[in-house]
């Protein structure tokens, strides 16, 4: 039994292997290497219908930041080309190919400054002036950010090399989300609000790196041929170009992946600091924040209930080091409580009611001018059913082949400039059609009459 079990793990770990083999193959559905390499360079160029998409894509998107709407920001993901020259720059230095790496490079930068300056032009336009959730969110990266492009890159790229491109590449620009930092800059320049344009730079940057890391790793794993000279020495130049390209793109990359991955570690432990050191039985946690840009970085921490001695956030402040967070700085706020002079809960009540009140009476104040509006209507609908059976009885002694008349008092829109007016609306019905003259005449009877010139009058 001994010599069979040996047998029987290895023919089992056997098949093991053969299953995972075929489950994860990436050669079974391959396309054709040089019909890829066509597909990516044919992406990486932005003139003509490429560079128009482009443009409407980024209004659109910055439609969709302005007004908040995810659904718009997501419509404009689908739209937009901008994934090409980023396969194309992990491409390139994949298979030593310095035209694909210039052309890529080029093309995004061109790509690049044209969708900063759409945007920009958009919010400087846009009446809408005030930083939606949407575009906040696109100004602080975190170690999320750096996952999504990488994996995102990994699906982009392996969806291209496939024969049925699917639905893969379109996916991975919603969740690499290269559009809407491009927008966010844009306001961050429109409204002069150089921390925005920064950190949507940024996220953009790191979004573009690991892309085209990640597209480098697919290529190299497929084992794309690599471009070749005849010159060895050109061969070797244009090789140390591209690694000194790859080291000058992704040694800033690391740094900034690293820090965010600081920052992130650090808000993660202060939130553990804090939900573990600050429970009190009568003293309860309303705020939180975290910076960690500052030197040193900062916890602030805002308590509401009864004063928690010094001695307690003083030995809180202690244990710090325990989590990690010995360089950060604590800053507690206390007082919020029924006693304390500098914010009661009566003032705060105070001041809620004082703005709802305030709310409240602009509401009001706006239904009362609506409602004066609609009495100032009904009244002259009245007036206007009243006169209209007299008219109809005067008409039919100055005019007797009348047979039909009605009289309304309308809204009139003008279309251009959206001014609303109101005129009389006169519609006549005889038993054989008058003459030109009489329907003159009886128009500026009608004006007479209703002592008014906005008259118009319909025959039927």
């Amino acid at each position: 039994m001994s010599t069979v079990k040996p047998k029987q793990n290895k023919k089992y770990n056997i098949y093991i292997l053969r299953f995972l083999r075929d489950r994860f193959n990436l050669e079974s559905d391959n396309a054709d290497v040089l019909l890829t390499l066509e597909y990516i360079r044919k992406g990486v160029e932005f003139k003509g219908t490429n560079l128009w998409i482009l443009i409407f894509a980024i209004f659109i998107a910055s439609i969709g930041l302005n007004v908040n709407s995810t659904a718009v920001i997501i419509g404009a993901m689908l739209i937009s080309p901008l994934m090409g020259p980023i396969l194309g720059i992990g491409t390139s230095v994949a298979i030593n190919d310095l035209e694909l790496l210039k052309k890529s490079a080029k093309n995004l930068a061109i790509a690049t400054v044209f969708s900063v300056a759409t945007s920009s032009l958009y919010f400087a336009i846009s009446p809408l002036s005030d930083a939606q959730s949407e575009l906040l969110a696109r100004t602080t990266p975190t170690i999320f950010d750096v996952l999504i492009a990488f994996f995102g890159g990994l699906a982009g790229i392996v969806a291209s090399s496939r024969k049925e491109k699917g639905n893969a590449i379109p996916g991975v620009a919603i969740a690499t989300a290269l559009m809407p930092p491009l927008c966010t800059a844009g306001f961050g320049i429109a409204t002069g609000n150089f921390y925005y344009f920064l950190g949507a730079f940024y996220l953009y940057f790191i979004n573009g790196v690991f892309i085209s890391v990640s597209t480098f790793l697919i290529v190299r794993f497929l084992k794309y041929p690599k471009k070749e000279f005849e010159d060895k020495a050109l061969q070797i130049r244009v090789r140390r170009i591209i690694i000194a390209a790859v080291v000058i793109t992704i040694i800033p990359s690391i740094y900034l992946a690293y820090r965010v991955v600081e920052r992130g570690l650090f808000e993660h432990n202060a939130s553990k600091f804090i939900s573990q050191e600050f429970n009190f039985e009568n003293s309860k946690v309303i705020n939180r924040s975290y910076t960690y840009d500052t030197d040193p970085p900062k916890i602030e921490v805002s308590l509401y209930g009864e004063t928690v001695e010094k001695n307690i956030i003083d030995n809180a402040r202690e244990k710090l080091k325990n989590y990690k967070l010995s360089d950060a700085e604590l800053v507690v706020f206390q007082g919020y409580e029924e006693t304390s002079n500098a914010v009661s809960i009566e003032s705060l009540r105070t001041g809620i009611i004082e703005d709802l009140y305030k709310k409240n009476s602009e509401i009001i104040k706006s239904k009362d001018d609506q409602i004066k509006v609609l009495e100032q209507r009904l009244v002259k609908l009245e007036q206007t059913s009243q006169i209209s059976p007299r008219i109809s009885m005067e008409l039919k002694a100055l005019y007797p082949t009348l047979t039909e008349f009605s009289l309304s008092n309308t809204l009139v829109i003008g279309v251009d400039s959206m001014k609303v007016d109101t005129m009389f609306v006169a519609v006549s019905k005889f038993s054989r059609n008058p003459s030109r003259t009489d329907i003159q005449k009886l128009s500026e009877w009608l004006k007479a009459r209703l002592n008014s010139q906005k008259v118009e009058m319909i025959l039927k």
